[in-house]
């Protein structure tokens, strides 16, 4: 079991922090354990009790076991730092949360995807400071108590205090705080790299491998191409090398990795399309500009509905 590290220890903060996560996915779990190993008191708060959670990294298995809650009230109120890890679309499930567990100083922490964190987010803060986060982790939950960490350590943010408070939270951690000055060009970044694999993967219920086919590396390359011109007009400095950058990323992954569109497809849950793809079509209405690439995928996703997903026992059945 992983030992909490000592307050005393170097590389953390001044006294343990009290932190709660929401939802314990796979980013969820990971979250957790940097900060239980951090030396920080975790709460997992989460629909139903869990058990010590096992998270596989670097080879090695770490089992721990944080408080679970499931309902606000068994939280003593307020946190120093509120994580959601929910995944975006499930936001407003996490109202009851944010308005039990932040207060005047809690720094809410967004582990989401999307380019508009502030837009979704903000309004339901009726105390605290959100921190918008990028995560560029990949891990994937074998079972509700079992998570494993594909690769990836970075978690992106805002320049600025919130940013380098973050870092110190978990500098006694195996996660990396990147504090970006241009926020919004890294932002439709991230967007990019989510773009063409979590659809088409989802899609074609295959890993990441199934972009090195020829006609999909192509559709790929089209949606990215796509992206850039959009995210110019939000603001981002995006130029047309992003879309090679981001392909040879989907390259450099191990041909059977997943996406966590293909994860939740196959586990019978909804797929994150509305903060993905949607956003990029709800940007380009509003310049009017061109997308139909994006338009026709976002077709499919949303056709998918609940009766297009499947549940899968064994991923390992899945082609790469």
């Amino acid at each position: 079991m992983t030992e909490p590290r000592s307050a005393t220890d170097p590389g953390t903060l001044e006294r343990p922090r009290r932190t709660a996560v929401v939802g314990a996915g796979a980013i969820g779990a990971i979250v957790a354990e940097a900060l239980y190993s951090s030396g920080h008191q975790v709460t997992l708060c989460v629909r139903r009790p869990l058990g010590a959670l096992t998270v596989e990294r670097d080879g090695l298995r770490r089992r721990f076991q944080a408080p679970t809650a499931t309902r606000p009230s068994e939280v003593s109120a307020p946190v120093d730092w509120l994580f959601l890890a929910t995944k975006a679309h499930d936001t407003p499930h996490t109202l009851h949360w944010i308005r039990r567990l932040a207060g005047p100083s809690t720094r809410v922490v967004a582990l989401q995807n999307g380019v508009d964190h502030h837009e979704r987010i903000a309004p339901m803060l009726a105390m605290g400071t959100l921190l918008p986060a990028l995560v560029y982790i990949a891990a994937e939950r074998l079972s509700r108590e079992h998570v494993t960490h594909r690769w990836g350590r970075r978690l992106v943010v805002p320049a600025g205090p919130s940013g380098e408070d973050l870092a110190d939270l978990l500098s006694g951690s195996h996660l990396e705080v990147v504090r970006e000055p241009d926020f919004t060009t890294a932002a439709w970044r991230k967007l990019m790299t989510n773009l063409a694999a979590n659809p088409l993967t989802a899609l074609t219920l295959r890993r990441i491998g199934v972009l090195q086919q020829p006609e999909l590396r192509e559709l790929a390359r089209g949606l990215l191409t796509e992206a850039v011109t959009v995210g110019r007009a939000e603001g981002a400095r995006l130029v047309m090398a992003d879309v090679d950058q981001t392909l040879d990323l989907y390259s450099a992954m191990h041909p059977h990795s997943g996406t966590s569109m293909l994860y939740d497809r196959l586990a019978g849950r909804a797929v994150e399309h509305d903060l993905i793809t949607g956003a990029l079509v709800r940007a380009a209405e509003r310049h009017d500009l061109p997308v139909p690439l994006n338009r026709a995928v976002l077709a499919l996703l949303r056709a998918l509905g609940e009766e297009g997903t499947v549940g899968i026992q064994s991923l390992a059945s899945v082609g790469g």
